[in-house]
Order: C-alpha cells, then sequence, then structure tokens
C-alpha cells in the first residue's frame, strides 16, 4: 500500500495493463508516467526515479480486523452478480506468474510468502511460514534494530523499529497478538505497535517499511537478497 501524495500534489493511479517481471504497472493520470507496483517508484515518464511512500498496512482475516477496528469501512463484493476470482486458481498452481521465474532461486518454494525488506545496499527476507513457527523476531537491518511479528492466528504480519524511550528494546512473544518487551515487561499489541500496558503503556514503536511478497517474485527483483533463518 503507497501514499500517493508527491510533493505536496495528489495523483490518482490506475491499472496499465503492462507488467515488469510479472508485477502490476500502474499509471497516474495527471503525467502519464509508469510505476510499478513491486518497486514503489516510476519507472517511466516525467515523473521517472520518483519514489511512492509505503504506507502501513496489515494482510489478515476479517475477524482479526474486525475485532480490532469494528468501525471499519468495508469494501462490499457482495452483488447480484457471480464473482469468478481467478486468482484463487493461481495461489494454488505452483508456476510463477506469466512470464515464469527469471532467477530461479531453490531456497524456498516459488509461492511460498516472505516480508522482505530492501534497503540501500542489501535486501533480506523472512519466510512467513518460518515466523508462525516463531512469531517475534528480534533483528537489525543495515544498522537498524528491528522486530518481525506476526499473529499466527489472523496471519497479520507487522516489522517496527525496536527502539523507545532512549533505548533499544528485545520482544517476546506473548500470544497470537501480542508481545512484551524484556526491560519493561510492557505488554504491546503486534498489529498497531503501542503499548497497551505496563511502564510503557501509551508508547508506540516506528513502522519499518516491508512488502509481503511470494518468493519467487521477491527473488527476481532482488537476487542477492538474504534470506533469514
Amino acid at each position: 500500500m503507497y501514499g500517493r501524495e508527491i510533493d505536496g500534489r495528489e495523483i490518482h493511479l490506475g491499472v496499465s495493463g503492462k507488467l515488469i517481471m510479472n508485477a502490476l504497472v500502474m499509471y497516474d493520470r495527471e503525467t502519464h508516467s509508469l510505476w510499478s507496483q513491486f518497486l514503489g517508484k516510476a519507472v517511466a515518464g516525467p515523473l521517472e526515479g520518483t519514489p511512492l511512500n509505503i504506507v502501513p498496512s496489515q494482510l489478515t482475516n476479517y475477524a482479526s480486523w474486525a475485532a480490532l477496528h469494528p468501525d471499519t469501512l468495508v469494501l462490499n463484493t457482495h452483488t447480484d452478480y457471480p464473482v469468478d476470482d481467478h486468482y484463487l486458481r493461481y495461489y494454488t498452481r505452483p508456476d510463477a506468474g506469466i512470464m515464469g521465474q527469471e532467477n530461479p532461486d531453490d531456497r524456498l518454494l516459488p509461492k511460498d510468502l516472505v516480508l522482505g525488506i530492501a534497503g540501500d545496499a542489501e535486501q533480506i527476507a523472512y519466510d512467513y511460514r518460518d515466523l508462525q513457527e516463531s512469531p517475534v523476531v528480534n533483528h537489525q537491518f543495515e544498522g537498524a534494530p528491528i522486530v518481525v511479528t506476526i499473529d499466527p492466528d489472523g496471519g497479520g504480519t507487522a516489522i517496527y523499529r525496536r527502539e523507545a524511550g532512549g533505548r533499544v528494546l528485545e520482544f517476546e512473544n506473548v500470544d497470537g497478538a501480542t508481545m512484551t518487551d524484556t526491560a519493561s515487561n510492557s505488554l504491546w499489541d503486534k498489529a498497531s505497535g503501542h503499548a497497551v500496558s505496563g511502564p510503557m503503556a501509551g508508547t508506540r514503536l516506528d513502522p519499518f517499511p516491508y512488502i509481503l511478497s511470494f518468493w519467487f517474485a521477491w527473488s527476481d527483483y532482488f537476487p542477492d537478497t538474504q534470506l533469514y533463518e
């Protein structure tokens, strides 16, 4: 998910019908620049090279989201006409997109989900299935202390800077929705990064930008990516 404000100007994005390495290419109606959905930046046109800001988001089931946000505005897909979701078949097939893989990497299966971070000089991916077994991971990326989390029940993932109150925190899993820091034993909500009880109640961790992606797409764009183990 991206913000669509560029230098104080709001742009309106649409589907161009083009693909780059199996990934959607958008266009903006103001300048007709082309934007890579995967890279989050313009790749052609007057705004070439301009980045979009990643907006923190969650991929989770509706029950878990609605429990946290009961007043959520929902896009209603229930219509009087049958909806054939062709992507349901795509998710279950082993093939890697329309064009196939350019850089096959057998460290994971092509359609395994990963949380990917692209930094200034490095990239790293965290295996979604591994996170379900270890729901809180304290790590560092390009010198930044981060914590990678997942709610194994709802499926929601998040990555935060694990710095608060002038110190670097270490986290441990409590249950699907919460974790605790070892310094103050405060309880933190994984979905929002808020401390909900304890000495640090009211403190919020800063989100760290990442992309949830199929492994084949991530390793195609970033063939030198690290894979966290």
